[in-house]
């Protein structure tokens, strides 16, 4: 019989602490180790919930050196979770090149649904369309994003900035697609949380 390997990627509060599910909490009591993006932000959540489960850091610059790692714990009957800092880990998260390898040797991932940013900012705004494009964290570079506005003119783009940069990016989106309305969203689940929507010239 082919042995059971247990790997779950586990949704984390985007801001609101009681937004975890009950299965997430189930699951990081009885895994052996989670793999966190910054383990001093797990431990946050951890200790609001009595959960003593050992942790290792998995972030974007160490993730090439503990997947062998990892592996191996999972092929000795270790159970271990991903999760980042908030959010559906992958979702602009660490990731991508422990999935991949997993998926190479046959271990099943189990994914369980919960908090993630971008439903959450989207339920929020009205669109003519269910359609929409998420680019991840806006281009830095001037050409890139002039690039990333005009290839997406004419559908819903979705995005995150830095609230420094939030300015110049609105000036650019202005400049590329004229009087577009514009949705802002901040702070998302939190006390001061905020979701604007306007023309891009009031906002």
């Amino acid at each position: 019989m082919q042995r059971e390997f247990q790997f779950y990627i586990v949704p984390t509060p985007i801001g609101n602490m009681s937004d975890i599910t009950l299965r997430a909490i189930d699951v990081l009591k009885n895994v052996d180790i989670i793999a966190c993006e910054d383990t001093r932000t797990t431990q946050n959540i951890l200790n609001h919930y009595n959960i003593k489960t050992k942790t290792i850091s998995y972030h974007k610059f160490n993730e090439k050196s503990k997947v062998e790692q990892i592996i191996n714990q999972l092929k000795n009957g270790t159970k271990i979770a991903l999760v980042s800092d908030a959010g559906t880990p992958m979702i602009c998260d660490p990731g991508s090149i422990l999935i991949k390898e997993l998926i190479k040797n046959n271990i099943t991932i189990t994914s369980l649904a919960g908090p993630c940013a971008i439903p959450t900012f989207l339920s929020q705004v009205p669109r003519g369309t269910e359609l929409f494009t998420f680019a991840g964290f806006f281009p830095k570079t001037t050409q890139k994003a002039e690039e990333l506005l005009t290839n997406f003119s004419s559908s819903n783009l979705v995005f995150y900035e830095s609230p420094n940069r939030l300015i110049d990016t609105l000036k650019l989106i202005k400049t590329i697609r004229g009087t577009a309305n514009v949705t802002i969203g901040r702070e998302l689940t939190k006390l001061y949380e905020e979701v604007i929507t306007d023309s891009v010239d009031n906002l």
